[in-house]
C-alpha cells in the first residue's frame, strides 16, 4: 500500500503540470486580458462586468487598476489617436506581459511550487490571503451539505432497498426524481420566495454568512446566527444532491441482498436485521463511504458557485468566477492550482478509505 501511495503522489506532479499547461495556453488565446481592460478603463469604458453579479464593484478591490487609469488617462489618452504606445508598454510591464509566455509560465510554476501566488492584479492583495478569507464560506457549504446528503441518502436508500417495489419505494422515487430534475439554483430561488421575504414569509436572512453584529453576540447566539444564515443555502444544495447517492445506496444493497452469502445467513436462522447489519451493510456501503472525499470536493468546488452568488456568500466559487470575468490571471491560476491539487489528493484519500472499509482491497497488487 505504501508503494501505491508513493506512486500516486509522484503521479500528481505531471498531472498538475499538464492541467496548468493546458489552461495557460487556453487563457493566452482568450481576448479581453488585463492589459486590454486597463486600456478600456483609461478610455473610460465600463469593463467592470462583475458588478452585475454582486452589485458591489467598490468591494472588488480594483483600487490598483483604477488609480493607475486615473493617473494616466488625462495625460496619455489622445482621443481618436488612441493610447500612447509607451503607456501600453508600461501597462504590459506592470502585469508582467512584457516577457514571453514561456518565461511567464515557468516563473509561475516555480512560484507555485513554493505556494507563492503573488498578488491579485485588480484587488492589490496577496492571493493566499484572499483564498484564506473565502475558505470558511466554501467549507461551511461543502461540509454541512455533504454531511446532510449522507445522513438523508443512506437511511433512505437502505429502506428503499429493503422495501423494494412497495408503496414507500414508489412515492419516494417520485420525490427523488423531482429533486434530481430541479437545479439547486432554482430551488434556492423558490426558498427565497417562500421563506426570505420574497412573496410570503420573512423567516431567514437573504444575504451573508453571519449578521453584521455577529461579533457582539454571545457564543450560543453566534452559533444560532450562523446556522440561521446557512439554512436556506444548505437546503438548496441538499435538495439536488441526495438523489444520486440515495439510488446508489439502494442499488448497492439490492446487489448484495441477492448474493449467496445472504441466503446462507438467512438459512442459518439470522433475523433480517442481523443479516443487514452483520453482512450486507459492510459490503454494500463500501462504494458509498469511499466516495465521501470526492463527493465533498464536488460540492465544495463545483456545486456551490450559483448558491454563493444567489445568497451573496463570498466564497471560493464566487472568487474564481469574478477573477475569470475580470481576467485576474494570478487569482485564476492560483485557485485552479489549489483546486486541482486538492482534488488529486482527495482522490488518493478516497482510495485509502476503500482499504480502511475493506482490508481485502489491495491497490499495490495492481499491475
Amino acid at each position: 500500500m505504501l508503494t501505491y501511495i508513493l506512486r500516486r503522489l509522484l503521479l500528481i506532479i505531471p498531472t498538475l503540470f499538464g492541467i496548468m499547461t493546458v489552461n495557460f495556453i487556453i487563457v493566452q488565446a482568450a481576448p479581453g486580458g488585463p492589459v486590454e481592460q486597463m486600456i478600456a478603463r483609461i478610455k473610460h469604458a465600463d469593463m467592470d462586468t462583475t458588478s452585475r453579479v454582486s452589485g458591489t464593484s467598490s468591494e472588488l478591490g480594483v483600487t490598483r487598476a483604477n488609480n493607475f487609469a486615473t493617473e494616466n488617462a488625462t495625460t496619455t489618452y489622445r482621443g481618436a489617436q488612441g493610447i500612447d504606445p509607451n503607456l501600453i508598454k508600461d501597462i504590459e510591464k506592470m502585469y508582467g506581459f512584457d516577457k514571453p509566455p514561456l518565461e511567464r509560465f515557468l516563473k509561475m510554476i516555480g512560484n507555485y511550487l513554493r505556494f507563492d501566488f503573488g498578488k491579485s492584479f485588480f484587488r492589490d492583495e496577496p492571493i493566499m490571503k484572499l483564498i484564506l478569507s473565502k475558505l470558511p464560506v466554501s467549507i461551511s457549504l461543502g461540509l454541512w451539505t455533504t454531511l446532510l446528503v449522507y445522513l438523508v441518502s443512506i437511511p433512505l436508500g437502505i429502506r428503499k432497498a429493503v422495501q423494494d417495489g412497495s408503496r414507500f419505494d414508489v412515492w419516494s422515487s417520485a420525490v427523488i426524481i423531482v429533486g434530481y430534475a430541479i437545479p439547486s439554483f432554482l430551488f434556492a430561488i423558490l426558498l427565497i420566495i417562500l421563506f426570505s421575504g420574497g412573496s410570503y414569509w420573512s423567516i431567514f436572512p437573504l444575504r451573508g454568512l453571519v449578521s453584521d453584529n455577529w461579533h457582539d453576540l454571545s457564543f450560543w447566539n453566534k452559533i444560532t446566527d450562523y446556522f440561521w444564515h446557512m439554512t436556506l443555502p444548505i437546503l438548496a444544495m441538499v435538495a439536488g444532491g441526495f438523489a444520486s447517492l440515495t439510488m446508489l445506496t439502494k442499488n448497492s444493497f439490492l446487489d448484495e441482498i441477492s448474493k449467496q452469502y445472504v441466503i446462507t445467513a438467512r438459512a442459518k436462522g439470522l433475523t433480517e436485521k442481523q443479516v443487514l447489519i452483520r453482512h450486507v451493510f459492510r459490503n454494500a456501503m463500501l462504494i458509498v463511504i469511499a466516495g465521501f472525499p470526492s463527493a465533498f470536493m464536488g460540492i465544495l468546488f463545483r456545486s456551490a458557485l450559483l448558491i454563493e452568488i444567489i445568497f451573496s456568500l463570498d466564497g471560493l466559487g464566487l472568487l474564481g468566477f469574478e477573477s475569470a470575468i475580470t481576467r485576474d490571471y494570478p487569482v485564476m491560476f492560483a485557485t485552479l492550482y489549489i483546486f486541482t491539487l486538492l482534488g488529486l489528493v482527495f482522490n488518493l484519500i478516497g482510495d485509502m478509505v476503500y482499504v480502511l472499509v475493506d482490508p481485502r482491497i489491495d491497490f499495490s497488487s495492481r499491475e
